[in-house]
């Protein structure tokens, strides 16, 4: 944290997730799959789907109403609104400005944040900023994601990993010592094709004298991942991002009390993990239950933690997370509350 800088915490959180659930056994009924195939190479059981009538800011929406209620505020105290998601309800508005009218927050300015599933991580770098600088005495950030409406149920590489969800966080001011620690970012852009929804926006899209169906010919209307080069990308950089992010705030690995990374598969977690030299009860999992949830996995993951009271005062929390661009990013939080 620069010198003289506000401290900023957490000082609430917030977890929205579908009703419906969506096992591997049902989905063994819809593509080439098993239970045992997709437990034994991602860790995942089951994940979360939204239904017809619901979209992003909806999940949105809920995670940030829980997050204020848990901070002890109401909406008209927001002052910023930050969203990360790649699945927005449309190009624009942005999926904040959405949320913003629907919970009321009258006073807050609002955007969304695009960095695939270190998303969230990005939006904590950049909110956190607004009230260390003293612009802004409450931010509400938001990972939220409708996976399902970008994914081919037909491509057992891809719907077998995503699930619906949303998770938030409010940031305010804290006691000195206490708060945000460190952040780290990266990106690289020679690996954007390793991920991508490419069927939208300018690339393909209003073609002069073409129909939108011509412009979108030879792209992809549902998520595309080159599996085994994420795998191998996100192995080497999580835990070397985490890593960073313990140094920068002035710890040793040993110092971290909860290591919460962005839940994509069992098999990198546990990389991260051994990178950091962290016992099995430093690292929280629930990838089981949720799948990948892009932007919302950290925060879902951050608020379940908190609830199962793996979380007190004073423990020194890592977060790491990585994702389509590609990017990357960690921070280190000292709880404040």
């Amino acid at each position: 944290m620069p010198v003289g800088s506000i401290p900023v915490g957490i000082t609430g959180t917030g977890i929205c997730l579908p009703e419906r659930v969506l096992t591997n056994q049902e989905l063994e009924k819809m593509v080439d799959t098993s239970d045992e195939w997709v437990k034994t190479r991602t860790g995942i059981g089951e994940r979360r789907i939204i239904d017809e009538t619901m979209t992003t800011s909806d999940l949105a929406v809920k995670a940030g109403e829980m997050a204020l209620e848990n901070a002890g505020l109401t909406p008209d105290a927001v002052d910023l609104i930050v969203v990360a998601t790649v699945t927005p309800d449309m190009y624009f508005p942005s999926t904040a400005c959405l949320v913003q009218e629907k919970i009321g927050a009258i006073k807050a300015a609002a955007f969304d944040v695009s960095a695939g599933c270190t998303g969230f991580v990005y939006a904590l770098a950049v909110a956190s900023q607004f009230v260390q600088t003293g612009m802004y005495q409450t931010v509400l950030v938001i990972g939220a994601e409708a996976l399902s409406r970008v994914i081919d149920w037909g491509d057992r590489n891809t719907c077998v990993l995503f699930g619906d969800g949303a998770g938030a966080v409010v940031l305010r001011p804290v006691d000195q010592g206490f708060g945000i620690l460190s952040l780290e970012l990266g990106s690289d852009g020679s690996g954007g094709e390793l991920l991508k929804l490419s069927a939208a926006g300018s690339l393909c899209c209003g073609i002069p004298g073409t129909s939108g169906k011509e412009s979108r010919a030879g792209y992809a209307e549902y998520l595309q991942m080159a599996g085994s080069e994420v795998f191998k990308f996100a192995v080497r950089i999580m835990g070397e991002c985490a890593a960073n992010a313990v140094l920068k705030a002035g710890m040793t690995n040993g110092d971290i009390n909860l290591f919460i990374p962005h839940q994509a598969n069992i098999r990198i977690i546990k990389a991260a993990a051994k990178r950091l030299r962290l016992p099995d009860e430093k690292v929280y999992v629930n990838v089981a239950k949720y799948g990948n949830t892009s932007s919302a996995s950290i925060p879902v993951a951050l608020h379940e933690a908190l609830l199962e009271g793996k979380i007190k005062k004073g423990d020194n929390i890592a977060l790491v997370g990585f994702g389509a661009g590609l990017t990357w990013g960690a921070g280190v939080i000292r709880w404040a509350v």
